[in-house]
């Protein structure tokens, strides 16, 4: 029997770490690629969540984000837990207020449970498998509503390989469809706003697992859809893009997205 309540609680605890840190005084690493970076923050966070959940579950694996020593990113084990102890980096250096702690459980290969809490606003989004998906314990039932209903997400790191004309021209057409635009820089919040009923969509061209794991648990235990953009299924092992959505806003996004053939690479 996993102890998600333990596994709850652990992720709080990270974010506390989150909320108190010192960035005045924080150390800060270059990463590759344009503006990619890791704080001292990154580093304890994860390190912290990998020795709890460790105790909770000892026969886990793990899939960090940050190079640490208790990182192991081995996907064969039974139970990987997918970390990313500060989704929003760059928002958190500069107390943007709109940071997560993201993380994910996996068994044989299908995300169980998923866990994404902004501690800068006390919101814990989680969801078990087969179980629905909560904000702060109240049940998610977000509307069916389409992109012309409400508002459009989406991501763009800079220090991710994807092609950026592709990306802004998508993301010009939703504009034009939808209420709204909004590129928050925390993937893991952003989906788990659309389970949440903020956003009808959220779409980034490239992610890695961690950013989106546990998320991708909670939208769909919300009734919502996560796919690639060209509508395959979303990688656990690689870097891949990610189309999360209601069910309607995500049927108009992929008949764009094939007129357009901006899924042809993705």
């Amino acid at each position: 029997m996993i102890n998600y309540e333990a596994i709850e609680n652990c992720v709080k605890r990270a974010g506390e770490i989150v909320l108190n840190a010192d960035l005045n005084n924080a150390d800060v690493e270059k990463k590759a690629g344009d503006a990619n970076f890791c704080t001292e923050y990154d580093i304890k966070v994860q390190k912290f969540l990998i020795e709890e959940l460790s105790v909770i579950l000892p026969e886990a694996t793990f899939f960090g984000e940050e190079e640490t020593s208790n990182n192991s990113r081995d996907l064969s084990s039974e139970y990987v837990f997918y970390i990313d102890p500060i989704d929003g980096t760059t928002n958190f250096m500069f107390n943007y207020g709109h940071s997560s702690v993201s993380v994910g459980l996996c068994k044989n290969g299908n995300m169980i449970g998923g866990f994404v809490y902004n501690p800068f606003q006390d919101k814990l989004y989680k969801a078990i498998r087969n179980e629905g998906a909560f904000l702060n314990g109240k049940k998610l039932e977000p509307e069916d509503l389409s992109v012309s209903e409400g508002i459009v997400a989406f991501g763009c790191a800079r220090y991710n390989e994807c092609d950026v004309d592709i990306l802004f021209e998508t993301v010009k057409d939703l504009f034009l469809k939808s209420l709204s635009i909004r590129s928050g820089g925390s993937a893991a919040i952003d989906i788990s706003r659309v389970a949440e009923g903020s956003n009808v969509i959220y779409l980034e061209y490239r992610l890695q697992p961690y950013d989106f794991a546990a998320a991708s648990v909670i939208i769909e235990e919300a009734g919502g859809v996560i796919t690639k953009v060209g509508g395959g299924k979303i990688s656990l092992t690689e870097p891949c893009s990610i189309l999360a959505g209601t069910k309607k806003a995500h049927a108009e996004v992929m008949k764009i997205a094939k007129e357009k053939r901006y899924n042809s690479e993705f």
